[in-house]
């Protein structure tokens, strides 16, 4: 019996299509991909948890995955490497209202309903719970899949893992409609809590199964040279490019998503590469989450970029003020698809 088989590589995305997976749908509609001598079929998941098994059971090529379920995945024996960066360090935390109960003390969790995506953030919170002096059941852990905004719109949860870019954007746009300021979202940062110095965990990666990169490393390199041309034409013109991708992929053409491609504009990749510093970090947090042995040996590559990296930053704690900053001022003001904002703000 003949399989059937494809030369299209397979990318599953970590997420439904959203703002920040803009260079990923641009590298198609563009013409990057075709011009590279590769096709790519780009695929959505019902289930986030999912996707380092199915990329990692070989079911499907290449995907986005945020660092720490990348390194988690493949501690738990599921060939998957990381060959590129997508979202660096997005702000990652605990989401909440003001009037929740919720304060800036990590203790205000106690007795609250805490929805998280996947089992990892359970694990987070849990060892934030023995980090302040609490324990797992101090708390109730909701399993809300990607339905954190909407869960606490609906008072199912007090609060929710989330990213500073998307469902904090999502809940301050509720709270305008219904008549409350934006700044009554607010977010405790899991790495502030945890000492991390970083968001890195949930950086997101490209992605891809260890057996498609040793049969098709042609393949990968065409990938993220494709990524790369997207990437650059979304800092050089952001304009054009968010108009571009509204029109390609309908489901971007709300306000709403403009607001989330502007907070995620300066989180996206300039270079696209896999930070060492940042997953020396990581992988350090997941031995502390128990969920990597010591003698762990890191799955990612830069050697399918085949172009000139970014030196590492000297000073991530500074970049990680003056970012916070910034967004501050594109959520009061507007940011890159406002007139008045000149891109790259903050390098």
């Amino acid at each position: 019996m003949n399989h059937m088989s494809t030369e299209k590589i397979t990318f599953l995305l970590n997420w439904h299509a959203t703002p920040y997976h803009a260079p990923i749908y641009l590298a198609q509609s563009k013409g990057f991909f075709q011009q590279e001598g590769i096709k790519v079929a780009l695929l959505e998941p019902n289930d986030p948890s999912d996707v380092t098994e199915i990329i990692g059971s070989g079911k499907v090529d290449m995907g986005t995955k945020a660092m720490i379920h990348t390194i988690a995945g493949n501690a738990r024996g599921f060939p998957i490497q990381s060959i590129g960066t997508l979202l660096d360090e997005p702000f990652t935390g605990v989401v909440y209202l003001e009037g929740s109960g919720i304060t800036p003390d990590f203790h205000s969790l106690k007795g609250k309903r805490i929805g998280y995506v996947g089992e990892f953030g359970k694990i987070q919170i849990d060892e934030l719970t023995a980090h302040f002096g609490m324990t797992p059941s101090d708390y109730t852990a909701v399993r809300v899949g990607m339905n954190v905004s909407d869960a606490i719109k609906r008072g199912d949860i007090d609060a929710g893992i989330g990213l500073e870019n998307v469902q904090m954007v999502e809940l301050e746009e509720w709270c305008k409609s219904q008549g409350r300021p934006s700044s009554d979202v607010k977010m405790l940062r899991i790495d502030e809590l945890a000492e991390l110095g970083c968001c890195c965990f949930c950086s997101i990666l490209y992605i891809a199964n260890e057996n498609f990169l040793s049969s098709h490393p042609e393949k990968a390199r065409s990938f993220m040279q494709a990524i790369k041309k997207a990437t650059d034409y979304v800092q050089r013109e952001p304009v054009k490019a968010w108009n571009e991708y509204k029109v390609f992929k309908k489901s971007m053409n709300t306000p709403e998503n403009e607001k989330i491609f502007e907070r995620s504009y300066v989180y996206l990749s300039k270079d696209c590469a896999n930070v060492p510093r940042d997953w020396n970090k990581v992988t350090n947090y997941c031995k502390r989450l128990g969920v990597v042995k010591p003698d762990f040996q890191q799955n990612m590559t830069n050697k399918f970029l085949s172009w000139q990296l970014d030196p590492e930053d000297p000073n991530p704690s500074a970049k990680q003020v003056a970012i916070a900053k910034h967004q501050k001022e594109v959520a009061d003001q507007g940011g890159v698809l406002s007139s008045h904002v000149q891109p790259a703000l903050v390098a």
